[in-house]
């Protein structure tokens, strides 16, 4: 199943009722924006917002932990979030947020999720329709399927970095992941999963949309990763490494999980087996 719908799809079918709409826009702490001020300002007509820091389990001092799948249920069908319709996700970078909420929703047991090609930025130079305000849906059902392989825990993170069971990609900048550059959480030490590799995201992404298949293949390539063995993919906080999980399954990799802690959770373990987080 193609992962994308263009803008155009969307403008043609902005009506039907068994489409939802989500917003799924957020900012690194550091951006200084509110994502959900900008959406009232302006969002595609019928659209919901998607908070990932509220839709999240804070009970741990991580950000945007995924909830138990009871929990995710009733907070998208509050949202008026159905898992049984076509839910197409978009946020106004382009491309960045908004596959994190595509990996929530289908790890809970949404079965038709798309991401907006191009995002908010594509519609508003189309000149597509927009509309202002909070969002209006009606609540709505979502039953919640949660698909466990999707996501990986620190153990299992810990345990591939020894073992090497599983290819670790990390999604942050190239200084960041070397230690070079400060994490944007205030007290969180830099560095990098030993065994690790790095792709920054933003090499997957050019005009806002994923580069096609086989530029994506050759990335992985290139880092010598088999996206026929395992792979964790992992950056900040959980949210870029969605970007990664969407690029290895549009290039046919089956076998990958998130590390939803990722950094945030890593680099502020003192665990002594935890690893050092430096540049290895």
């Amino acid at each position: 199943m193609d992962p994308f719908v263009s803008t155009q799809w969307l403008a043609e079918h902005i009506d039907d009722p068994e489409i939802i709409v989500v917003d799924g826009t957020w900012y690194l702490p550091d951006a200084g924006r509110n994502a959900r001020a900008e959406f009232e300002a302006g969002h595609i007509p019928g659209a919901v917002f998607f908070d990932i820091d509220a839709i999240a389990d804070t009970s741990g001092g991580l950000p945007h932990m995924l909830p138990e799948p009871e929990i995710f249920a009733r907070m998208a069908g509050a949202l008026g979030i159905a898992s049984d319709r076509t839910i197409v996700v978009y946020d106004e970078h382009g491309l960045f947020s908004a596959p994190r909420v595509w990996w929530s929703l289908r790890t809970m047991g949404a079965g038709d999720v798309r991401i907006l090609s191009g995002g908010g930025p594509k519609w508003r130079l189309e000149g597509h329709p927009l509309e202002q305000g909070p969002s209006r849906a009606e609540p709505a059902r979502f039953d919640a399927s949660f698909d466990a392989t999707a996501i990986a825990a620190f153990d299992a993170v810990r345990a591939a970095s020894g073992d090497g069971s599983a290819q670790i990609l990390d999604a942050r900048p190239a200084p960041r992941f070397a230690g070079e550059a400060p994490e944007p959480r205030p007290g969180l030490r830099s560095g990098h999963i030993p065994a690790s590799s790095n792709l920054p995201f933003t090499q997957l992404i050019a005009d806002g949309k994923l580069k096609p298949a086989g530029e994506l293949s050759k990335a992985f390539s290139a880092l010598g990763i088999d996206r026929d063995r395992p792979v964790i993919t992992t950056c900040g906080s959980g949210v870029t490494a969605a970007v990664l999980t969407l690029a290895l399954a549009v290039t046919g990799a089956r076998a990958v999980a998130l590390y939803d802690g990722s950094w945030a959770e890593w680099g502020a373990r003192v665990d002594p087996d935890a690893g050092s987080g430096s540049a290895q």
